[in-house]
């Protein structure tokens, strides 16, 4: 049987309100909007935001005509369809980042924002996404940082038994990984992926900072901070803007969906639930979102 890499699944969290409503996080928000801001292109067809969650970076992407919001907790999924709503520009899905059901080729853009700390098998998740991306379609990655002063610190202060100078990823708790810069800058290469620009975010990230300095004083000391990404990155969370390279064809009008267990597309769409006519899976469709965790019994 096939082994697949671990899932951290949000079902049921109440992440959005509980992290980012109600968790001080006014600062870190400020500072990633300004991050995408810099890094995305000003017009777009198709965006694939993996990693979505409630949408709280969602209406960011006004330069896209459409957004395929992807994650694997439906109930994320259903925050964001009653924050957002429904309309053609949302197309929800509830999926595994490393089995992506698109076809190759669907999109121009990507993003994968405060997600990829998850992955056990990060250069696995970004080769997934070189595949549904046209050539010179964009793809803005932000990951965590191991590499951090904090970090530096702690370890030449003999407090944490880890070196952030080794590539190797570290998690810091289950599921939770930081990664090191140049090995992520392998990874988008090996991948098919020219990086064309780095941002360095969250440098303020410090309790006492936060709780006595004004969160706009932080974010605009910030946002002169990023500009240094290209040159050294030493703040706890990176974001990076990368291109695909190569020629890989773009997706035929018509084909959206892929089956994510033998690849075969089209997928036929009925009232209830896509159907695979390669391989008999079906897949739910509930109450606006496809869910391509797993294909139905029947």
């Amino acid at each position: 049987m096939e082994q697949r890499p671990p899932i951290c699944d949000y079902e049921g969290s109440d992440y959005q309100t509980s992290f980012w409503e109600q968790g001080g996080r006014e600062y870190e928000d400020q500072v990633e909007a300004i991050a995408l801001q810099r890094l995305l292109p000003v017009c777009g067809k198709l965006l694939l935001e993996i990693g979505a969650g409630a949408g709280r970076n969602t209406p960011r992407y006004q330069g896209y005509e459409r957004v395929v919001l992807l994650d694997y907790s439906l109930t994320q999924l259903q925050q964001a369809q009653t924050h957002l709503g429904r309309s053609g520009r949302y197309i929800y899905v509830a999926a595994n980042a490393y089995r992506l059901p698109f076809v190759a080729g669907l999109f121009d853009g990507a993003t994968m924002i405060r997600t990829l700390h998850h992955m056990v098998d990060a250069p696995a998740a970004i080769h997934q996404v070189r595949q549904v991306l046209q050539s010179s379609g964009v793809f803005i990655l932000e990951y965590a940082n191991k590499q951090n002063l904090k970090a530096i610190l702690r370890y030449m202060l003999r407090r944490q038994d880890w070196s952030p100078f080794d590539e190797a990823p570290v998690e810091f708790t289950a599921l939770n990984f930081d990664f090191h810069p140049r090995a992520v800058r392998e990874w988008l290469q090996h991948a098919g992926f020219a990086i064309e620009r780095q941002l360095t975010v969250s440098h303020y990230r410090i309790g006492f900072l936060k709780r006595h300095i004004p969160t706009s004083w932080l974010v605009q000391m910030d946002a002169l901070a990023q500009l240094s990404g290209n040159w050294w990155q030493l703040s706890p969370s990176v974001f990076t803007r990368a291109r695909a390279v190569g020629d890989t064809p773009c997706a035929l009008d018509g084909p959206f969906f892929r089956c994510p267990e033998c690849q075969d597309y089209p997928l036929d769409e009925q009232s209830s639930d896509l159907v695979c006519l390669g391989c008999g899976r079906h897949y739910a469709i509930r109450d606006g979102i496809y869910d391509f965790r797993e294909p139905l019994a029947h």
